[in-house]
């Protein structure tokens, strides 16, 4: 990422002339003729020198640090869409966001709710399924049965050969690509946490398959892809999907509508009912 001298050193000294003493705990004192904060006021709140912070303020400084940013963001009181800013402009990656974890906020609930005419799935970004819509339960079966730590498209996709039978067979392979590929970046954006690795673990030791693609250290993250389903009632069905990110950086809205002018899947989905295949599933 390219540093952008002009416009970060223009973000810091408006961010500095925002801010009082007061705002920083510090006593005003006589004699201020500008406003906001001196700059030996923020390099004292940094922990850096006032001259460096004099030269990234006239942009002629090197590349500052993540360290020197936080420090900075610290010291100014930036907002986190503030903090990311002041990253971005350094040339730097901003500081992952707060994860919502399992947690379906009200906003993400009453989506699902709303889009109930087509399939709709939220996933973490590890790939657990967190919820779905009737019209999505209809479309892949039913997986209220499966173990909570179970719930994980990449786990089921490589240890359960009944998942992948639904697919397009010439698909198939790379459905699995993409799925590893996608995982690959999702891991390295959690700096590799507990949850990731026991993920990748588990699915080492399950699948050789999956370790050989993990292996290839291939990398990208799934945004929009067709979906080429030879469902058990339906047949060939067709439908993009759409992966959206939310505001938390742990989960992703997954939204399947049809190929235009191809509403008859929709129509057969609505039909059949999640019931149906709940029925389906416990019966194999």
């Amino acid at each position: 990422m390219a540093m952008n001298r002009e416009d970060l050193a223009d973000f810091l000294r408006r961010s500095r002339e925002r801010l009082g003493p007061r705002d920083v705990g510090l006593v005003e004192g006589p004699r201020r003729r500008t406003p906001g904060l001196r700059r030996e006021e923020v390099s004292q709140l940094a922990g850096m020198s006032a001259d460096y912070l004099m030269r990234l303020e006239q942009g002629r400084s090197p590349q500052p640090s993540v360290q020197m940013l936080a420090a900075l963001a610290r010291a100014l009181r930036l907002t986190a869409d503030e903090r990311d800013h002041l990253y971005l402009l350094a040339g730097q990656r901003p500081p992952e966001g707060a994860r919502a974890g399992e947690y379906l906020g009200p906003g993400m609930l009453y989506i699902l709710d709303r889009l109930e005419g087509v399939p709709v799935q939220v996933l973490s970004d590890l790939g657990d399924l967190l919820a779905q819509n009737d019209m999505a339960l209809a479309l892949f079966g039913c997986v209220c049965d499966v173990a909570h730590e179970d719930r994980n498209i990449v786990l089921r996709w490589f240890t359960e050969p009944d998942v992948r039978s639904h697919f397009a067979a010439e698909e198939r392979e790379e459905q699995a690509r993409q799925l590893v590929a996608d995982l690959r970046a999702a891991v390295a954006r959690r700096g590799n946490d507990e949850a990731s690795r026991t993920l990748v673990t588990r699915l080492r030791a399950a699948s050789p398959e999956f370790a050989a693609l993990w292996d290839r250290h291939e990398v990208a993250v799934r945004r929009s892809h067709p979906y080429r389903l030879d469902h058990p009632d339906l047949g060939r069905i067709e439908f993009d999907c759409e992966v959206l990110a939310t505001p938390a950086a742990d989960q992703r809205l997954r939204v399947f509508t049809p190929p235009p002018g191809q509403t008859d899947a929709l129509d057969l989905l609505r039909t059949l009912g999640p019931q149906h295949q709940c029925d389906a599933a416990a019966g194999q």
